[in-house]
């Protein structure tokens, strides 16, 4: 009998976690001494997805530090965002605490399960859990090449592994997918207990969906630098049963306390301000008024929509590209996107249920009453900012961010809603909208696909407003003509571009004096070189954009370096950036890759533990001094 102690661990762990005790009673042999052909195959795959939700430590440092700073779904003032990179963080995941752990695990489902087919000693539903493992290691491998590039196909097997291109990698992923969808039989009905499946309890049909699903989106990847690979593997994906329902969303419930499936967001000290970008592109978008959104308490802060705010030139950051760089909102929008009121809460707004009071130690959401200062500290101007909206642009302030204590304090900017923070929600990783902005993509390359363009797009619009709970206002948004901040409005069929600028109304903060002014639309030159606003690719990635917000921020950093979409602005440079030198005080209007981060430097153990594979790294990546947070990966825009 052979003895598997280096695999059936990582079993042992994943049933202490979902049974939540010490029993072993669905075990009915040693879990210590069991074979290939007595171990559950289903505990392996259950311990890698609950690995992969991660724990509070891990959530902090990857899914909020890294993956949300770089999407632009919160503000963070610097980190990733600017280039920085810190390496215990990454370690921390690479490591066989996390990604190692779900990795081996998911590889042991795989092994185990193969061998017991071809033992024969198998039961109705073995072949199933096979596919499965298959497809899941297919989404945790994306998730280890998106972020680091080149990675080991043959790694976490207990063996030093060798790296392997991220082109081969995706070529792997994709033929996994399609083969394990299409080998899985939906028809079987025999399954393991449900509750060792954290997202779909087994349900194959939709197990197959997500695989197809997923196909799309990882086929997708490849369309800016192996387009003929990109279509013959969405088109082929495209004929397949896919995610198009809520119900058929992959997720996994949070819930309270400190394991793998305590919330990802639920660090107190963290205040998920609105970021800019965001701000930036819900701010007019769809046309549809604050007033009809919010209750009548409220009507006598929105403001006229052709007003920018209060313009503060001392206090407020001006070397960016960010369209409303010094002006700060004295209130509400006039007209807004409705989910951006759903997602982030406006400061103040107390009695509201979805309106966050962390940190539980201080009363710092609470304030909103701030002031600016002049460089000797006497205050210049006090604001309350109770019922406004203002996001928060990354980078250096210098000076301007020293003299202004309203800005960035926890209650002076909209901030995530409560059921996101609180560990009740479904982390969401892939959603029905997503499937159809990713066929309406292929719409807009002329790929073959079971929808129009528009039918896709506004399919996914429809989702994610049912999801959000706005649904009543889902038929006028989408025949607005309306621009956002940076020119892009929401009806398909409205594509004329706008203006260079706008003219608006603003008041100067420091003397009261109204006055007007001509506010441009950013140029996004990483976009069809800042030619285009209101193009259908640019309206497909902004909902996305909006849709994937707060949950699913790889994929919105994975568009943004495939596409330059949406628009991201350039963080501020008041003074000198130290990680991203290429990003000045002479360029700062001008978007380029150079100014957004690439990927996740290397943990510094790979080169120690594995000098070779970390040598292979380095030349698929383009040579020894690339293993940097700005090199772009072979699939991204350059």
């Amino acid at each position: 009998m052979k003895n598997i102690k280096r695999i059936i661990l990582p079993l042992v762990s994943g049933a202490l976690l979902v049974t939540g005790c010490n029993k072993f009673d669905e075990i009915n042999i040693n879990p210590l001494l069991a074979n290939e052909q007595q171990v559950q195959v289903e505990y392996f795959i259950n311990g890698a997805m609950m690995t992969d939700q991660m724990d509070p430590n891990i959530s902090e440092r990857t899914f909020v530090l890294y993956w949300k700073n770089a999407a632009h779904q919160q503000w963070s003032g610097g980190g990733i965002a600017t280039g920085g990179y810190n390496d215990d963080w990454s370690s921390q995941w690479y490591s066989s605490s996390y990604m190692g752990k779900a990795l081996n695990r998911i590889y042991s489902a795989i092994d185990v399960a193969n061998k017991q087919i071809e033992s024969g000693n198998v039961k109705a539903y073995t072949s199933n859990l096979l596919q499965i493992a298959r497809i899941y290691r297919a989404y945790l491998l994306s998730e280890l090449t998106d972020n680091f590039g080149p990675i080991p196909l043959n790694g976490f097997q207990g063996y030093t592994p060798e790296f392997s291109s991220v082109k081969d990698v995706y070529y792997f992923m994709l033929d996994e997918l399609k083969d394990a969808a299409n080998s899985i039989d939906i028809n079987v009905g025999d399954k393991p207990n449900t509750a060792l499946d954290q997202a779909y309890g087994y349900n194959y049909a939709k197990w197959q969906k997500y695989a197809n699903s997923m196909r799309l989106r990882l086929a997708m990847r490849l369309s800016e630098v192996d387009n003929a690979k990109a279509k013959s593997e969405f088109e082929d994906a495209a004929t397949k049963p896919l995610i198009l329902n809520a119900d058929e969303n992959f997720g996994v419930a949070e819930r309270p306390g400190w394991d793998d499936l305590t919330g990802v967001m639920t660090r107190q000290w963290n205040y998920y301000q609105l970021p800019q970008t965001f701000n930036n592109i819900v701010t007019g978008l769809g046309g549809i008024s604050s007033a009809s959104q919010l209750d009548a308490s409220f009507a006598s802060y929105i403001k006229p929509a052709d007003y920018v705010g209060l313009r503060f030139a001392d206090h407020w950051p001006s070397k960016t590209n960010d369209p409303i760089a010094t002006y700060w909102l004295d209130g509400l929008p006039n007209t807004i996107d409705p989910r951006a009121y759903k997602v982030f809460i406006i400061p103040g707004d107390f009695d509201n249920p979805e309106f966050n009071f962390y940190p539980s130690w201080d009363n710092s959401a609470r304030e909103t009453v701030r002031t600016l200062t002049d460089a000797s500290g006497t205050v210049v101007k006090t604001l309350d900012a109770k019922f406004t909206w203002n996001g928060l642009v990354n980078g250096a302030w210098g000076d301007a961010g020293a003299k202004n204590n309203v800005a960035r304090w926890n209650g002076c900017t909209p901030r995530l809603a409560n059921h996101y923070r609180n560990s009740t929600a479904v982390r969401l990783f892939f959603a029905n909208w997503e499937t159809y902005f990713l066929l309406a993509e292929a719409a807009t390359y002329n790929w073959a696909v079971p929808m129009t363009g528009k039918a896709a797009y506004e399919a996914g619009i429809d989702a994610s407003f049912a999801y959000f709970g706005v649904s009543s206002f889902v038929d006028a948004y989408k025949n607005s003509t309306s621009y956002n901040m940076v020119g892009t409005s929401v009806s398909w069929d409205h594509t004329t571009e706008p203006g260079a600028s706008h003219t608006m109304n603003y008041v100067d903060g420091y003397t009261g004096t109204a006055g007007t002014v001509s506010i441009a639309y950013p140029v996004n030159n990483i976009y069809k070189n800042g030619t285009v606003r209101n193009d259908h690719l640019t309206k497909i990635i902004t909902q996305k954009y909006i849709a994937q917000n707060p949950w699913i921020p790889m994929e919105v950093w994975s568009d943004q370096r495939r596409l330059g979409l949406p628009f991201f602005e350039n963080p501020a440079v008041e003074t000198p950036l130290t990680n991203m030198p290429e990003l000045n005080a002479s360029n700062y209007m001008t978007s380029s890759p150079k100014f957004f981060p690439q990927r996740i430097k290397y943990p510094s153990g790979v080169s120690g533990t594995n000098p070779a594979g970390y040598d292979q790294a380095l030349d698929q990546l383009g040579g020894p001094d690339k293993d940097n947070v700005m090199t772009p990966l072979w699939w991204a825009k350059h």
